[in-house]
């Protein structure tokens, strides 16, 4: 089945491909599930992994993404003291990065959360990277979220510096470097279906997808 790791700037259309290139490629797609899964493995609310989920703003976590909100009973720990700190929430994301990866495990396609980082160089994995300029991006996001530019400017750029954030500070690297996936798109230039299409290619001449 195989993994597909999709690392997106604000305005590049992460949240409109990663479920289309699921779907052609017959697998799951985890962003919903992923901190549904943390919560219940930390005995905490739904609502507290969300506030966790891969944002760092003054040592604090802030959501980036409307999620699932159905509590995971399988594997609930109750914290010994209090609520997780932000460790404790990025090493269960990391176990159930993991166990999506492992052989046997559902495969699917996974939007953010560092997951580039996190299962690295696996033959089975495809690590893809969406931007574009920071005008074009921002164009792109009020085409799609019809709010005003402003508005928009605001959130795109507290997403990119948190987002940037989150990965020098767990993994002491670049998110937005090449290095670390094997297809860089400018998704602002394409059409989205055109990316889309070229995900899959991408992912298919990894071997990865439905039978």
């Amino acid at each position: 089945m195989g993994v597909v790791t999709l690392s997106a700037s604000y305005g590049a259309g992460g949240p409109e491909v990663a479920p289309a290139v699921a779907e052609r490629l017959g697998l799951p797609f985890h962003d919903r599930v992923i901190p549904v899964k943390v919560a219940g493995r930390l005995g905490v609310p739904v609502e507290e992994a969300e506030a966790n989920d891969e944002t760092v703003v003054t040592g604090l976590w802030r959501m980036v993404a409307n999620l699932g909100t159905m509590p995971d009973a399988v594997g609930g720990v109750l914290p010994a003291s209090g609520v997780p700190d932000a460790r404790a929430f990025r090493d269960q994301t990391e176990r159930v990065l993991t166990e999506i990866a492992a052989p046997g495990g559902p495969g699917g396609v996974v939007l953010g959360r560092a997951a580039a980082m996190v299962l690295g160089d696996r033959p089975d994995v495809l690590h893809v990277r969406l931007g574009g300029r920071r005008e074009r991006r921002l164009e792109a996001a009020v085409a799609r979220y019809a709010k005003p530019a402003e508005e928009l400017r605001r959130e795109m750029d507290a997403n990119d510096r948190a987002r940037e954030a989150y990965v020098r500070h767990f993994y002491r690297a670049d998110a937005s470097s090449p290095k670390h996936y094997h297809l860089v798109v400018d998704s602002t230039a394409l059409l989205l279906d055109t990316v889309v299409e070229l995900v899959v290619v991408a992912a298919r001449s990894r071997g990865i997808g439905a039978v």
